[in-house]
């Protein structure tokens, strides 16, 4: 409904080159919009759209690689597509352990690495927030070195059912935290939109590289999400598909505990997706090949870690509907024992 609104109104002067920062009215309901629900304190001339949070990755990986800083921190578990990406792009990851509070701060410490990528919203693939001691911890970590960087991805800050919201990570050091977001998770991955939010001393050369990288992102999503944004109709959306998503979670967490009463399940109260760890000696990559041949998609924990661990699974639930959660779990079931 917003696109067609959109492409009623806009004129010729909308569909130029644009500016490689993004549309500027996207900027300004960004702006706000971060404000509001992140805690952030941004002008739209700080805002960087881009085109989803892979091509933030890219974008950082090529500031941190040109200062000759190939060395990144990468939760260990996190997520296989983003170590993927940035290690495609030259940066060596360097694992750091994931527990009940989220990045382990004096194993980053103890690392050596001067720039960390973090999920503190809702850590991927586990689903544990980042406590309020590791924020302090984590906070005094980059405070201690001028050119330390943290690279906050907001993974799934939005979807969350029974717990309050978290602030973004970096109203505690906007000075070193480079903030990362976007619509895939949800709108769609497919309208290619995210945005940058990083240190003062960045944002000039992301900018020049972000032009020279593709010019700009496409204008007609950017307004599209402007006009959501503004007009309430993208805060409506959510409100709904939170409802929709716990009503599937709950589905899933019932027919986990009939048919798997022996698997632990984590990352619950947030988030599209849980974590079913197994018992030990299962091969999750074994049982998730044999689930996607009897047609069932789960992702092997093993597949998010560069480490030996406990095996697991990876369940998203957000594309599915109740009745076909309850039967993929009871179709699962017999290939975990």
């Amino acid at each position: 409904k917003a696109s067609r609104e959109v492409l009623t109104e806009i004129g010729s002067a909308d569909l130029g080159y644009g500016d490689p920062r993004g549309v500027p009215a996207l900027r300004e309901a960004l702006a706000v919009w971060l404000g509001r629900t992140r805690g952030l304190t941004v002008s739209p001339d700080e805002i960087l759209v881009i085109n989803g949070v892979a091509q933030g990755l890219v974008l950082l990986a090529r500031w941190l690689e040109e200062r000759g800083r190939t060395r990144v921190g990468f939760e260990e578990p996190g997520s296989y597509g983003g170590r993927v990406h940035l290690q495609r792009w030259g940066m060596t990851t360097v694992p750091v352990p994931v527990d009940g509070e989220g990045l382990d701060v004096a194993a980053l410490d103890a690392s050596g690495v001067d720039a960390v990528v973090v999920t503190p919203a809702h850590q991927f693939p586990t689903g544990v927030v980042l406590s309020p001691q590791r924020r302090r911890e984590l906070v005094e970590w980059v405070r201690a070195v001028p050119h330390r960087l943290v690279i906050e991805d907001d993974y799934d800050a939005e979807h969350r059912y029974d717990r309050p919201p978290v602030a973004a990570v970096k109203v505690l050091a906007p000075d070193q935290i480079v903030h990362l977001g976007s619509v895939s998770k949800t709108l769609a991955p497919a309208m290619r939109i995210g945005w940058l939010v990083a240190p003062s001393g960045m944002q000039e050369e992301l900018v020049e590289a972000r032009y020279w990288l593709d010019l700009a992102s496409p204008a007609l999503p950017q307004i599209t999400l402007a006009r959501m944004l503004t007009s309430g109709a993208f805060e409506r959306h959510l409100r709904l598909v939170r409802q929709r998503h716990k009503a599937r979670r709950d589905a899933l967490l019932e027919a986990l505990g009939e048919h798997l009463p022996a698997v632990r399940v984590g990352g619950v109260a947030a988030g599209l997706h849980v974590l079913a760890t197994l018992p030990d000696g299962v091969d999750d990559a074994a049982v998730a090949e044999a689930a996607l041949e009897a047609g069932i998609a789960v992702h092997p924990l093993s597949r998010h870690r560069e480490g030996e661990g406990p095996p697991g699974l990876v369940i998203g639930y957000a594309a599915t509907t109740p009745d076909r959660l309850r039967e993929a779990v009871r179709r699962l079931a017999p290939l975990i024992s």
